[in-house]
């Protein structure tokens, strides 16, 4: 069975979802589910069960991570949603450190698909887990801010914030966003 929580970030309320086996949903609000995740989709089925333990404890790390206490997740996973090959570049970028970035090829080497980096970054999109499975932190060969579900905005905010890059342009609302989290 699938509970949700939800949590407020400083980049916007988070709908976290878990199963019996894990963490299997981290998304936005504001931003369309996982297209293939019928198991971290939200469903008005779904009941609200904030106590359950790992989302008590998604919560409990998405607050130390955004107050700079906590680099690194450490929350029992469920990414049954995904191909075989999408598993393996999710499983993959939980080896990119806190303030680095991989590109899209570098990731798709790392799999042993060095020719695959457009299927790389399908299957990022198609991460259940953002934030937790940082693939914010995969950027363009040439450092470039490419695609991320929960916006391009929050992925120069989150890589920013997360000391990967020194600056990114940013409007107004997106700098006041960073402000937020430096304050932290």
């Amino acid at each position: 069975m699938i509970v949700v929580a939800h949590f407020q970030s400083p980049l916007g309320m988070i709908q976290l979802l878990a199963s019996d086996h894990g963490l299997a949903g981290v998304r936005f609000l504001d931003t369309p589910p996982c297209p293939q995740a019928t198991l971290a989709s939200p469903h008005p089925d779904h009941p609200d069960h904030p106590d359950h333990p790992v989302l008590q404890a998604a919560t409990c790390q998405l607050t130390e991570y955004f107050a700079r206490q906590r680099m690194r997740f450490d929350l029992p996973l469920d990414m049954r949603c995904g191909t075989a090959f999408q598993q393996s570049v999710w499983y993959a970028i939980l080896g990119v450190a806190y303030g680095q970035t991989w590109s899209y090829g570098g990731l798709s080497a790392k799999i042993g698909r060095p020719m695959a980096t457009r299927a790389v970054g399908a299957a990022l999109g198609r991460n259940p887990l953002g934030i937790v499975v940082p693939c914010h932190r995969v950027v363009g060969a040439t450092g470039a801010l490419t695609g991320y579900a929960g916006g391009l905005v929050r992925k120069a905010t989150l890589l920013q914030f997360e000391g990967a890059f020194a600056s990114v342009p940013m409007n107004k609302d997106d700098a006041r966003c960073l402000a937020t989290l430096k304050s932290k």
